[in-house]
């Protein structure tokens, strides 16, 4: 009898005998992040590597194939429609609950979309396909929508940084094996097949619904009764947002955070073919070494968040990335160096990884659990948006006028801000005041830490 007793007990409590650091990654709620990141990650990779090379192997002119990029709008305008997801139950399926039955939809409708987009042929005509990649592109974007929502509902206040790095994890999973399954698809089969099996990672977000249903944290929206109710349920989410105190230092928070990570990161390939890099190296290092210090550092980041709270590791992150752009200036003075190019990349992507799940939580955290997938969309959208824009702008002229070296010290300097501000915002206590009913029940240990 004692035998049997403790075998249940071991059944049990087999959490238990994992390491402290690892436990948290197997719980229910952050394992559905991994499964929804998987299916966000599909579509994108889609129409991106994957329809630029089979555009490429049909023929298509280059000015054409690079005007696909125009596909990925609707994944920054994503806010513009988010207000529907939270504000409209949908008929039948809606029974079953907001976010769930909105899952289950937008699941079918990036199938469909993908589907169609493989069964058309870019020799017969080009103009078919461009409108059937900005459907997956729109699929796509809504599937994101829901499934943000969906995740930060799901997951505790205390389980966002860890759901925010299987979140990443998914994705990176999702989107690299989608683009190596149809490449391998395809030499084998053709393009209608690849896509169509491709399809099916859609299934993921799908099942996950099914298995956890509806988030016990969510707030079903209220009937709407005419218009004017409608354009008051459109606009809630942004109203709501900004009568919170210090909304506006908050927002100015999220803007500028990420220039200097942005113009750095967006001008790394032009460094490394200045410097003589070959592809051979640049595979190795840019993308092997990167990628794996990517994971190391989403899953240090878990860590960080899990044992420091909210607020120290977001401040670490931003630290760590500001010093990451310091790191290219380094190699741009030292010239052709594999090691060095190692050391930078590899630095860059531990810090960027450990950023995104601190600062992804954060802005989880901000999140009214009413309109989750609207403020996120948003706040997702509104961080990285000056950076690019900066960038697309003005990289190239300075790096021209300047010189690498000193372009990589001033993207280091413009990071600063947004790590100086952060302080503050801990120092006047703002970043709690701050904070939507997803984060409001988190329990951050470092609220005294900068006191």
């Amino acid at each position: 009898m004692a035998d049997n007793e403790q075998a249940v007990a071991a059944t049990g409590t087999w959490r238990d005998n994992l390491p402290i650091g690892v436990r948290p990654y197997f719980e229910a709620a952050p394992l559905a992040a991994l499964a929804l990141g998987i299916s966000s990650g599909a579509p994108f990779a889609l129409i991106a590597a994957t329809l630029t090379t089979r555009l490429a192997q049909a023929g298509i002119d280059k000015s054409t194939v690079t005007a696909f990029a125009l596909t990925f709008l609707a994944y920054n305008f994503k806010w513009i429609w988010a207000p529907i997801i939270d504000a409209v139950k949908l008929p039948i399926i809606g029974r079953f609950g907001q976010r769930v039955s909105w899952l289950w939809l937008t699941s079918v409708l990036v199938m469909l979309a993908i589907m169609y987009l493989g069964s058309l042929d870019p020799n017969e005509s080009i103009l078919r396909v461009a409108v059937a990649a900005i459907l997956v592109g729109v699929a796509g974007a809504t599937f994101d929508i829901v499934i943000d929502g969906y995740r930060i509902e799901l997951l505790e206040p205390r389980q966002l940084g860890v759901g925010s790095g299987m979140s990443q994890y998914g994705w990176r999973i999702g989107a690299a094996a989608a683009g190596a399954l149809a490449l391998v698809v395809a030499a084998r089969a053709d393009w209608t097949i690849a896509y169509f099996v491709c399809s099916f990672f859609a299934l993921f977000a799908f099942f996950t619904g099914v298995f956890m249903g509806e988030p016990e944290r969510h707030q079903e929206p209220q009937p709407l009764r005419g218009p004017i109710a409608a354009v008051v349920a459109y606009v809630s989410p942004l109203t709501e947002f900004f009568q919170r105190s210090g909304a506006l230092v908050v927002l100015l928070f999220v803007l500028v955070h990420k220039i200097g990570d942005t113009l750095a990161n967006l001008t790394f390939r032009l460094l490394f073919e200045d410097l003589g890099f070959t592809n051979d190296e640049i595979a190795i290092y840019d993308i092997g070494v990167g990628f794996w210090a990517l994971l190391v550092g989403i899953f240090v980041g878990g860590i960080l968040y899990a044992r420091l709270g909210m607020k120290t590791s977001v401040m670490i992150s931003l630290v760590l990335m500001a010093i990451s752009n310091f790191s290219f200036a380094a190699l741009a003075a030292v010239g052709h160096s594999n090691i060095g190019m190692a050391a930078a990349i590899g630095f860059e992507n531990f810090a960027s990884g450990i950023g995104g799940v601190a600062v992804v939580a954060y802005l989880s955290a901000l999140c009214n659990l009413r309109f989750t997938a609207t403020q996120f969309a948003l706040l997702s959208a509104a961080a990285s948006i000056l950076g690019r824009f900066l960038t697309g702008t003005t990289a190239g002229s300075l790096i021209e006028a300047m010189g690498y070296v000193n372009f990589y010290l001033l993207t280091t300097a413009a990071a600063f801000p947004g790590v100086f501000l952060f302080w503050w915002m801990i120092r006047s206590g703002l970043v709690d005041r701050s904070l939507g009913t997803a984060g409001s029940e988190a329990e951050d240990k470092s609220e005294h830490a900068f006191k």
